[in-house]
């Protein structure tokens, strides 16, 4: 078993999204403001970018769940363990709490990709409505953008989880990518507090610093549980018209109160 300490921290207390802020967060039951999934996630990558290096950056899949927050100055104690091929990453805090899983793989052949006809239907108006039940239409793609992933952006998001890895100077952190969902969500609604709670990640292609991705996105399907409204979003990014990275993305975006 493999063992990386880290320290977590909340770069996101300004963001739109106020589950990163400690008022709002405390409104709704947390202790205090919420450290972004996005940065558990990007912390999680480590054992294995380590491992394989950029190799499993350009053929492998993943799925990672948050089962607990982390929050600001938690000391995460991030695990590896193998088992027939497939690798568990855990990611405790202090008290030894299971914040976070990750599954995955070594570096190998990946699932056929999605059909991309999903995303050709007449995309949802560009009017950033608030996130409520009726505005998320399943099967209704986003308007497609543009994401320049320049060299100053890729070191903030490398920073902002402490990554020590010196391929991250070329290489486009995977932290970057799964929050670039996170982004797709907000460029099309107004969110004042949700939570990211899961995605399952296929990288196909290796993305480098100085690379331009076309991000196309849908939402797949929207349901309740407990009072919780969720989401879960398809993600494809190309570049020149080659699929790099797809993303199912699950969110809660009306938290139960």
């Amino acid at each position: 078993m493999s063992v990386y300490e880290v320290v977590a921290k909340n770069y996101s207390a300004a963001h739109e999204n106020k589950i990163h802020s400690d008022e709002v967060a405390q409104k709704l039951g947390f202790k205090g403001a919420l450290v972004p999934g996005v940065a558990v996630f990007g912390h999680l990558t480590y054992p294995m970018v380590q491992r394989f290096g950029d190799a499993w950056l350009s053929s492998a899949e993943c799925s990672v769940k948050f089962l607990k927050p982390a929050y600001h100055d938690d000391a995460l104690t991030i695990t590896t363990t193998e088992d027939n091929g497939r690798f568990f990453v855990r990611c405790h805090n202090a008290e030894g709490i299971l914040l976070a899983d990750l599954q995955t793989s070594a570096p190998g052949e990946l699932p056929a990709p999605e059909d991309q006809s999903v995303f050709a239907p007449e995309p949802k108006r560009s009017d950033r409505p608030d996130m409520v039940w009726d505005t998320v239409v399943a099967d209704q793609p986003f308007p497609q953008w543009h994401l320049q992933l320049t060299e100053d952006g890729n070191r903030t998001y490398t920073e902002q989880i402490s990554d020590p890895l010196g391929l991250y100077r070329f290489v486009v952190h995977p932290h970057w990518l799964l929050s670039t969902a996170n982004r797709a969500l907000t460029r099309e609604y107004v969110m004042p507090a949700w939570i990211h709670v899961g995605s399952d990640i296929r990288f196909r292609s290796l993305v480098r610093v100085g690379d331009t991705l076309t991000v196309n996105a849908v939402p797949l399907q929207k349901w309740e549980r407990k009072g919780h409204e969720f989401i879960r979003l398809y993600l494809a990014y190309h570049r020149e018209g080659v699929l790099t990275t797809e993303i199912f993305h699950t969110a809660i975006f009306k938290v139960a109160t």
